[in-house]
């Protein structure tokens, strides 16, 4: 029954967003190929909206000129796909075999209605592409295999801007090669886009990346950043945004630091997400997908039910009743309801051992000296005498404890992206169809 539902509300939703961000990458990589035209040249018919991504990014999206656009719809919906298995795999960790069949499917079930993820499908967007890069280096980071660490997010980074922050993660904790390898393969990346269309690059470096218009408004309701609460209460003030923007990247330094020193890259990387997310002047509700490592963290860390609440926020769209006016003290806290989430995980998000293993220890720690049984009260032995409360093979078992708490103990240490709100003159944030091209939603 619960599939039913959830496959009758993610077949329906699609259909609102149309692909609108899908078919902005396809009309410029059409316009550069077939046209003769620049990458930014291109403007969805009835809107202002074009494309927003550095050069290389339309360079990785070269094959949709080869194909039309229902094939390049269909591609994208495998490789989303693709990316989301990556991804689940990767935040599940060793033991994701355990889960069953069942388990997947309840998950999968529970995927479908988290609003950032189904924005990402329904719109064509590249979210989970660039998150599947970022963990992949997380992995390599993880599990001792580092050669490689860095390429993904290089790619990521030459793909869309937000992503660098994690080659600022990479150098904070003195992951030097990591950090090299993702400097050069996002310059090496920039440098073939602009081998490739010179023009486009010159104009995105020095006008395009500028002019945040293009993207769309900053106090849109779906921009979930700092910036946008700040466009939300009127304050446009650059350097209170960056006094801001200062103030959560002294936060996250001090945390992630934490959690790599505790050998935890996954909430390294979650924390790291929740920043970008936080600092981009423009978040728009569907780049929120960089915020499900941060429920696999609790939920690892022994805080199923705050990760279930929080994620059960996520997926009811509930900022869009603000759609027409975030006003007053409601629309301040209702409006931002999804930056309060992402600033609560930054601040409190569990970091190091799980909380499951810290009993474990505490347990195994007590163990190793156990207090004297009321029927048999202590007893000192003699000298050259062995202990009468005590045979050599209880002896044995104490100091296995202790040896086993020890290695505990060491382990230790635009307008774009509408989803269900009320009826608007914008195709992303109404049910009125993209495809119609009666509103502005922008991509991003």
């Amino acid at each position: 029954m619960l599939a039913a539902v959830v496959t009758a509300f993610t077949v329906t939703v699609p259909l609102l967003r149309d692909w609108f961000d899908l078919r902005v990458y396809y009309g410029a990589v059409d316009t550069w190929v077939h046209h003769g035209g620049w990458i930014y040249d291109y403007r969805v018919p009835g809107t202002a909206y074009g494309f927003t991504y550095p050069p290389f990014a339309a360079v990785g999206m070269l094959p949709m000129a080869l194909m039309g656009l229902h094939t390049a719809i269909a591609v994208a919906l495998l490789f989303n796909l693709a990316a989301l298995a990556v991804v689940l795999r990767i935040l599940a960790g060793p033991h994701w075999r355990r889960y069953g069949w069942y388990g997947w499917c309840l998950a999968l079930c529970g995927l479908a209605l988290f609003e950032p993820l189904r924005d990402t499908f329904s719109f064509g967007q590249v979210n989970l592409l660039l998150l599947a890069l970022v963990l992949g280096d997380s992995w390599l980071l993880s599990t001792g295999r580092g050669r490689w660490a860095g390429v993904g997010i290089g790619l990521a980074a030459a793909i869309k801007l937000t992503p660098a922050v994690f080659i600022g993660l990479l150098l904070l904790t003195r992951r030097w090669r990591a950090a090299a390898v993702a400097t050069a393969v996002a310059l090496g990346a920039t440098a073939l886009a602009a081998w490739a269309d010179p023009a486009a690059s010159r104009f995105y470096w020095t006008e395009a990346l500028w002019d945040t218009s293009r993207v769309g408004r900053l106090d849109y309701v779906s921009n979930q950043s700092l910036q946008g609460v700040l466009a939300r209460l009127g304050e446009t003030e650059r350097p209170l945004w960056a006094t801001a923007v200062l103030l959560v990247l002294c936060v996250w330094a001090w945390r992630a630091r934490r959690a790599v020193a505790a050998g935890d890259w996954i909430a390294a990387f979650a924390l790291t997400g929740l920043t970008a997310c936080l600092v981009s002047p423009i978040t728009w509700v569907h780049h929120l997908v960089w915020l499900l490592p941060s429920f696999a963290v609790l939920a690892r860390a022994g805080y199923p039910r705050v990760a279930g609440a929080l994620y059960a926020v996520l997926c009811t769209s509930v900022v869009w009743l603000w759609f027409e006016d975030a006003s007053g003290v409601d629309g301040f806290l209702g409006s931002n309801t999804y930056t309060w989430i992402t600033l609560g995980l930054l601040f409190w998000l569990p970091v190091g051992q799980p909380r499951a293993d810290r009993a474990a220890l505490t347990r195994s720690a007590s163990a190793t000296a156990p207090a004297p049984s009321p029927a048999m009260p202590a007893m000192a032995p003699v000298p050259g005498q062995p202990d009468p409360s005590s045979g050599t093979d209880d002896a044995a078992a104490a100091g296995a404890g202790t040896g086993a708490g020890l290695d505990a103990a060491r382990s230790a240490s635009s307008e774009p992206t509408g989803s269900t709100c009320p009826a608007a003159a914008k195709p992303q944030s109404s049910s009125a169809r993209a495809s119609s091209y009666t509103a502005n939603p922008p991509p991003s």
